[in-house]
């Protein structure tokens, strides 16, 4: 059935590939090591001009770290995490979510993506406000995999930063995060 998917994405039928994304997608939350194999093919769509199926493979890829037999997000993890930088709002957001994946199926890695998704307070997307988005979904995704940071001090900084963010829904993020967080790292 993966197969068949697979070749739905070629397909000329908008339909049709975007149909078999959304079932490889699903596959990959239910059976990771059945897409795994695909791996390759999934991180080429994701640097790939089209939109949908870039977000969907950078979720596809994020559940796949959970099965990464062949340790293949260590050699590609920079590239991965490029859309963090900017450009493109949601494939950012899309990126930082399959990163507290991969950090939490991953711990060792956990530093190595934090450290990049810190970096999104200087990322140049469309419009400035869509920076202040972004940072609620680093926000989000730090949340995830916080306990598995060996260096949480850069983490804890960036949230209280963000105190003062002018979106309120990315400051009650940063609220939040402080207040589950700050307490566990810093006990009395």
């Amino acid at each position: 059935m993966i197969e068949e998917l697979l070749l739905g994405l070629d397909s000329e039928q908008p339909r049709i590939r975007y149909g078999a994304a959304k079932a490889l997608r699903q596959c990959s939350e239910q059976d990771p090591a059945g897409v795994y194999p695909h791996f390759d093919r999934f991180l080429a769509l994701m640097e790939g001009d089209n939109t949908f199926l870039r977000w969907g493979s950078e979720r596809i890829l994020g559940n796949l770290a959970a099965v990464d037999r062949d340790n293949k997000f260590e050699n590609v993890l920079d590239r991965f995490l490029a859309p963090v930088s900017g450009h493109e709002m949601i494939g950012a957001a899309n990126v930082m979510a399959a990163a507290a994946q991969i950090a939490c199926a991953k711990p060792h890695l956990s530093d190595r993506i934090a450290r990049k998704l810190l970096q999104v307070s200087r990322a140049t997307y469309g419009k400035p406000e869509c920076r202040n988005v972004a940072i609620g979904h680093a926000l989000r995704a730090l949340d995830r995999f916080f306990p598995h940071l060996r260096n949480k001090r850069p983490a804890l900084a960036f949230a209280r930063k963000q105190l003062a963010n002018p979106r309120p829904a990315t400051r009650r993020h940063a609220e939040r995060f402080l207040k589950h967080w700050y307490e566990i790292s810093h006990p009395r």
